[in-house]
């Protein structure tokens, strides 16, 4: 890693839609929308976790940066995981004889280069000649990595559009609700088939942020002209299609690092289905800007 540029941490939280989850259906997680959920819980981020006894229960995530870090917990009822890294592969053990009573470092390397990689993080479970001597559990709080956002000597500013800012356009109908748990106070929300926003900017990366909810499905980036990419929206808690389980506090729904200087544009296209799904919603979008 390059520790003469301005680099920055990305956290993808446990219920970010950037985080691919080969099979919710294998983990637990708390309900940010029931009444007793306490998000300020200090064992988690934002009060939120994904925790599996299934051997083989996955998550993946593709990302560009020199650096990551994966946060969960140790204690006497963990097992051990494996980190596919690119075509590398290790396996760690998350065993301690206490648990942990915050978010703990289980997995680093900052020795990557900057380019595309591909994260694979596997439940195992139990392995008695790596010192486990629990069970087979696993628990993810969140994963961090860096990004190089300027190179030495430049400034970074973050700045941050609100969904209702002019210079997001709209095609296709879209409503709008208000809560404070909302980036600004407002969410713009759609569940028309191929309605989209779009933005133009200059800056070295793009973030969009928003809710997710078990109404929520697929939905489509286009960054320039590049191959669109698609996330599924759905609740971190899984689940059938339905009114349930709704992160209202902002999550990551995609991340574009290691742009040029010329102007960019970024197009989020919602795909319906059946089920009319929503997208839910563009909260903010955030660039970074360099200047020499």
């Amino acid at each position: 890693m390059d520790s003469t540029a301005v680099n920055v941490n990305i956290t993808a939280d446990d219920f970010d839609t950037v985080l691919v989850y080969d099979d919710q259906a294998q983990w637990t997680t708390p309900d940010p929308s029931s009444r007793d959920f306490n998000g300020n819980d200090p064992a988690y981020l934002r009060g939120t976790y994904h925790l599996t006894e299934t051997k083989g229960a996955a998550v993946r995530l593709n990302f560009t940066g020199p650096a990551l870090y994966v946060y969960g917990h140790k204690g006497p009822r963990f097992g051990s995981f494996r980190i596919g890294l690119d075509t590398a592969t290790v396996e760690v053990s998350a065993y301690a004889a206490s648990e942990s009573t915050s978010p703990t470092l289980l997995y680093s390397a900052s020795n990557l280069t900057y380019a595309r990689h591909s994260l694979a993080l596997t439940n195992v479970g139990a392995v008695s000649s790596s010192g486990d001597a629990g069970g087979d559990a696993f628990l993810l709080d969140f994963i961090q990595w860096t990004i190089q956002a300027a190179p030495a000597g430049a400034t970074i500013q973050n700045v941050t559009y609100q969904e209702d800012n002019s210079a997001i356009s709209f095609t296709g109908e879209w409503g709008h609700n208000t809560s404070p748990a909302f980036s600004g106070g407002g969410t713009t929300y759609t569940n028309v088939d191929r309605a989209s926003a779009s933005m133009k900017f200059n800056g070295s990366a793009i973030y969009v942020l928003g809710d997710i909810k078990n109404d929520h499905r697929i939905y489509g980036i286009t960054l320039d002209n590049n191959p669109e990419e698609f996330f599924n929206g759905t609740s971190g808690c899984g689940g059938a299609f339905g009114l349930t389980c709704e992160q209202q506090v902002p999550i990551l729904k995609y991340l574009g690092s290691n742009l040029d200087e010329t102007e960019h544009t970024i197009t989020i296209t919602n795909y319906a289905g059946v089920n009319n799904s929503f997208f839910g919603a563009v909260c903010s979008w955030g660039a970074i800007w360099s200047h020499n």
